[in-house]
């Protein structure tokens, strides 16, 4: 069965969140964990939205703070889906911070988690391809073997360690 490849944009999801104090550590900045919990579930809806299947998390290899977000700014995330394998999916997230005050927008994380299709016995179900539209995309896309084989190592690097030796 081939399923037919869909555009990035059909899985690209935005949400908006306003920054309380209950969502902010002593120093008035956000807590990253919070902000994880808004990049997985965006991300987990981006890659739903792909492949019309449930999906579950496999990894997330890259996330990188380069601002913090304050008390009172609003966040804005945007995920969506980058490259598939056979039944996996690399996910964007770009986390922009806002002064609603200003306007001043600002990116604050990039991200990158992996998920998988699953059927309703939980294991692993095909997923449509994905293709670009623009240069921005086209990069993400051309660049994602190499974030897979990155992946990869790091998986394998992991199990030898926890079977108590290396191969």
């Amino acid at each position: 069965m081939t399923i037919d490849a869909k555009s990035m944009s059909q899985s690209r999801t935005v949400m908006t969140e306003l920054v309380f104090p209950s969502d902010a550590n002593h120093h008035g900045t956000m807590f990253g964990g919070t902000l994880m919990l808004y990049i997985d579930k965006i991300a987990a809806i981006a890659a739903t939205r792909h492949c019309h299947m449930p999906v579950v998390t496999a990894s997330t290899d890259s996330l990188d703070f380069l601002s913090p977000i304050k008390i009172g700014e609003a966040v804005e995330l945007e995920a969506f889906v980058t490259w598939t394998r056979r039944s996996s999916m690399e996910v964007f997230c770009i986390v922009r911070a806002e002064n609603l005050f200003t306007g001043v927008r600002r990116v604050t994380v990039t991200a990158f988690s992996t998920f998988v299709a699953v059927d309703d016995d939980g294991r692993p179900t095909p997923v449509p391809g994905v293709y670009p539209e623009n240069d921005d995309e086209r990069k993400l896309f051309d660049s994602a073997p190499e974030r897979y084989e990155h992946r990869m190592k790091r998986r394998e690097i992991r199990y030898s360690s926890t079977e108590g030796g290396t191969q």
